[in-house]
C-alpha cells in the first residue's frame, strides 16, 4: 500500500512555478575557443603579423589599374611629337644651316615611331617622321613577321646633316640637309638579332624581307634609294620624302 502511494505521488504533475533541478553540465556547445577556432578578428590580426597587409577587393585592383594607365597616357601624351602619340622625341623647332639651303623648320628629335626604337635620336621634320611611322606600320614590321619576336629597334645610318648629296663638291644640297630624310641601315629584333643591308640584302629570307621593306617604302616617301641604286647606298637605305612630279623614285 506505501510502495503504490509513493509511484502515484511520483507520477503527479509539478506544481505551477516549480522547476526541475538543472542537470549537472550543460547542453550547450563547448566556447569557440576550447574547440581549437580562431576568436573574431584572429585572423586577420595574424596575417598583419605575417605581414601579409590589406588584401585589395576587386573594386581596389580596379582603380589601381586605371590609375596606372592614366599614369602611362600622361607619359605618352608628354613624350609625343607631331600631334601623334605612336611618335615619340622632342621637339627642337627651327634648326639653322650652316650653308645656304640648309636648316629645318619645326624639327623634331624623334626617339621612337609606332613602338620601335631608334638607335640613334634621328632629326627630322614631321612629314618625314609620319612617313616613317606609316613605313614600319606597313612596310618593316609586316616583311619581319613574328621572325626573332619581331621589331624591336631601327638602325639609324644617318639622319639631319647640312651637306651636299652624297657629300660631293659644288651638288645640290641633300634631303638631309633639309630634315627631310633618314637612312637606315638595318633591323634589330626582340631576340637580339639583326638584319642589315650591308650582309643580308640578297640572301635568304633576310634578304626577302629587305627587299619586301625597300618596295613598301615607296609612297610613303618620295625617294627610296638602295644597294640596287648605286655605290654610295650599297649598306643602307635612303628614305626621303621630297617629291617629284613624275612621282616616286624607288631603286
Amino acid at each position: 500500500m506505501k510502495l503504490k502511494v509513493l509511484i502515484t505521488l511520483a507520477l503527479l504533475p509539478l506544481p505551477f512555478g516549480a522547476c526541475a533541478a538543472p542537470p549537472e553540465s550543460s547542453l550547450r556547445p563547448s566556447a569557440r575557443a576550447e574547440t581549437g577556432a580562431p576568436a573574431p578578428g584572429a585572423e586577420r590580426q595574424e596575417r598583419r603579423g605575417l605581414g601579409l597587409g590589406r588584401v585589395l577587393r576587386p573594386k581596389q585592383r580596379g582603380e589601381g589599374v586605371r590609375i596606372f594607365a592614366s599614369k602611362r597616357q600622361r607619359a605618352i601624351r608628354r613624350g609625343m611629337v607631331c600631334g601623334d602619340p605612336s611618335i615619340q622625341g622632342e621637339t627642337v623647332g627651327r634648326v639653322p644651316g650652316k650653308i645656304n639651303g640648309c636648316g629645318v623648320n619645326d624639327a623634331v628629335r624623334l626617339r621612337s615611331v609606332a613602338g620601335v626604337t631608334l638607335s640613334q635620336r634621328a632629326v627630322v621634320d614631321c612629314g618625314t617622321a609620319k612617313a616613317l611611322k606609316t613605313w614600319v606600320e606597313t612596310g618593316m614590321k609586316p616583311a619581319l613577321g613574328q621572325r626573332g619576336g619581331g621589331a624591336s629597334q631601327i638602325r639609324v645610318a644617318a639622319h639631319y646633316a647640312c651637306r651636299t648629296r652624297n657629300s660631293k663638291t659644288g651638288a645640290k644640297i641633300s634631303e638631309h640637309g633639309k630634315g627631310r630624310a633618314i637612312d637606315v641601315a638595318g633591323v634589330r629584333l626582340k631576340d637580339g638579332s639583326e638584319i642589315n643591308v650591308l650582309n643580308h640584302w640578297g640572301r635568304g629570307w633576310r634578304g626577302r624581307a629587305l627587299k619586301q621593306m625597300h618596295a613598301r617604302a615607296c609612297g610613303p616617301f618620295g625617294t627610296v634609294l638602295g644597294p640596287a641604286a648605286d655605290r654610295y647606298h650599297r649598306d643602307h637605305f635612303h628614305l626621303d620624302t621630297a617629291r617629284y612630279r613624275a612621282g616616286t623614285y624607288c631603286r
